[in-house]
C-alpha cells in the first residue's frame, strides 16, 4: 500500500535536512510512496516541488516578525490548508518551530488523524522548556538530531523522542581530510573558515565585526587565506558585504568548494548554530560570536537556560569553543582568540582533543540517520492514528 508524506522545511537548513529525508524514505518504501512539501531547491531536486517559494520564510528573531507578521500567518494559513486537503497518511515537519508548529497545530485541529513527525527537537532544553509538554497535543513522535535530547524530552514530559542522529555524520567524508590533506591544514598562508551566518539577518550583523576581526589577525599574524562560504541564494548580499572588508576574501557557493575549505582551513571564525558542529566534527578548531538586536537579547536573558549557545559545546558537555555574544562580540576580543588558533598552542589542542570524543558522543558509524528516521516516518504513516506504540530506539545514546 502506497504512503502520502507531507514535509514541510521553512528555512534553507530544514531543506538539507528534507532532501535526504526523502530519498531514504522513497528508497525504504520501494517506491510505494508519494510525497507533498513546502520547502527549498534541495527537496525540489527529489523530484518534491514547493508549494511555495522557501525565501519568503526565511526570517529569524523576534525583531524579524513583525513586519513580515501578515505574510507569516498567510502563508501558515495556506500550508495548513494545502496539508488538510492533501490529508496525507504522516506530515514531517522540519525544525523552524516557529513557523512549522503552528503548522502542525492548525491541522491536528482539522484532521486529528493525520500522524505528526517533528524532525529536529526544538531547543527545550536552551529556553522555554514547557514547550515540550505543550507539544503532545499535536506531535506523535519527535527525531532527535543531538543524543542528549530524548532524555530532556522524557524529563520535559515531551512525546516520544528517537535519537536518529545528525545529518552532518553523512557527510564527514566530505568534510575531513585525507592523509594528504592533513598538511594543507599546516600550509602557509593558512586557510580561515569565516562564517558569518546562511540569513540576511545575521549577514548584516556579523558580516562587518568578523571582517575587522580578521584584519586585525592579519596585522599581527601576517598573510593569511580567507574563505567564506554562502548559500546561492545569498551570495550576492555577502560578496557585497566581503567587499568592504580591509582584507580580500573568497566567496564560496559551490558545495564542493565548501567541503574542500571545510578539509583544508586551519581554524575558523564562525556564527553560533549548525556550523559550530560542523567545524568541530571536521576538526577545525574556532572562534564564535553572535549578535541580536537589543530586544531579543532582553527575551534572550528572560529565557536561556544552558552554560552555552553553542552546539558543538552542549553535545561535548564542556565549553572549549570561546564565544563572545553582544556586548563582547567585538572585533578585538575575536581577534585575540584566533590567533592563538593558528599556530600549535594549547588553546588549538584543546579544541582538537575535545573534538575528536564527538564520534563516540554521537555515535558515528551507527547507521545512516536519515535512514533512521525514514524507518520511523514510515512506520508511523503505516500504523496511522496517534497510538505511540513502542517503537524501536534506533540509537541509543552514549551520553
Amino acid at each position: 500500500m502506497s504512503s502520502h508524506i507531507f514535509l514541510i522545511a521553512s528555512e534553507e537548513s530544514g531543506d538539507r535536512l528534507g532532501a535526504p529525508l526523502i530519498a531514504a524514505i522513497r528508497h525504504r518504501a520501494q517506491g510505494q510512496v508519494h510525497f507533498s512539501s513546502i520547502g527549498g531547491a534541495h527537496m525540489a531536486a527529489e523530484g518534491v516541488p514547493s508549494l511555495f517559494p522557501l525565501g519568503d520564510l526565511a526570517i529569524i528573531g523576534f525583531a524579524a516578525i513583525p513586519a513580515s507578521l501578515p505574510k507569516i500567518l498567510r502563508r501558515i494559513r495556506e500550508a495548513a490548508d494545502a496539508v488538510i486537503s492533501a490529508k496525507p497518511d504522516a506530515l514531517v515537519i522540519i525544525d523552524s518551530p516557529e513557523f512549522t508548529h503552528r503548522v502542525a497545530k492548525r491541522v491536528r485541529a482539522k484532521l486529528p488523524e493525520i500522524s505528526i513527525i517533528d524532525y529536529v527537537c526544538p531547543s527545550v532544553w536552551a529556553w522555554r522548556p514547557g514547550r515540550a509538554r505543550a507539544m503532545r497535543s499535536y506531535v506523535d513522535h519527535v527525531l532527535a538530531l543531538l543524543p542528549f535530547e530524548p532524555k530532556v524530552m522524557a524529563e520535559l514530559a515531551g512525546p516520544p523522542c528517537t535519537y536518529v542522529g545528525h545529518p552532518l555524520i553523512e557527510r564527514l567524508d566530505e568534510l575531513r581530510p585525507k592523509d594528504l590533506e592533513k598538511r594543507l591544514r599546516f600550509a602557509d598562508p593558512p586557510l580561515l573558515l569565516v562564517l558569518p551566518g546562511s540569513r540576511e539577518g545575521e549577514i548584516r550583523r556579523m558580516a562587518a565585526v568578523f571582517g575587522a576581526a580578521v584584519a586585525r589577525v592579519v596585522e599581527q599574524f601576517g598573510p593569511i587565506e580567507v574563505v567564506v562560504p554562502a548559500v546561492p541564494r545569498l551570495a550576492e548580499m555577502v560578496r557585497a558585504a566581503v567587499s568592504l572588508w580591509p582584507v580580500a576574501a573568497r566567496v564560496v557557493t559551490d558545495a564542493d568548494e565548501k567541503a574542500e575549505a571545510f578539509r583544508s582551513a586551519r581554524a575558523a571564525l564562525s556564527k553560533s548554530g549548525t556550523s559550530t558542529l560542523e567545524l568541530a566534527l571536521a576538526g577545525v578548531p574556532m572562534v564564535t560570536g553572535y549578535k541580536v538586536p537589543l530586544i531579543e537579547e532582553f527575551a534572550g536573558r528572560l529565557l536561556l537556560n544552558g552554560p552555552s549557545v553553542i552546539l558543538a559545546n552542549l553535545v561535548l558537555r564542556e565549553n572549549v569553543v570561546p564565544e563572545f555574544l553582544q556586548r563582547n562580540c567585538t572585533a578585538a576580543r575575536l581577534a585575540d582568540a584566533l590567533l592563538p588558533l593558528l599556530q600549535d598552542t594549547p588553546e588549538r589542542r584543546q579544541q582538537t582533543e575535545a573534538f575528536a570524543r564527538l564520534d563516540a558522543i554521537m555515535e558515528v558509524g551507527k547507521g545512516n540517520p536519515s535512514d533512521r528516521g525514514a524507518a520511523i516516518v514510515l512506520d508511523i504513516a503505516h500504523r496511522g492514528g496517534h497510538e505511540t506504540a513502542e517503537i524501536p530506539a534506533v540509537m541509543q545514546p552514549s551520553v
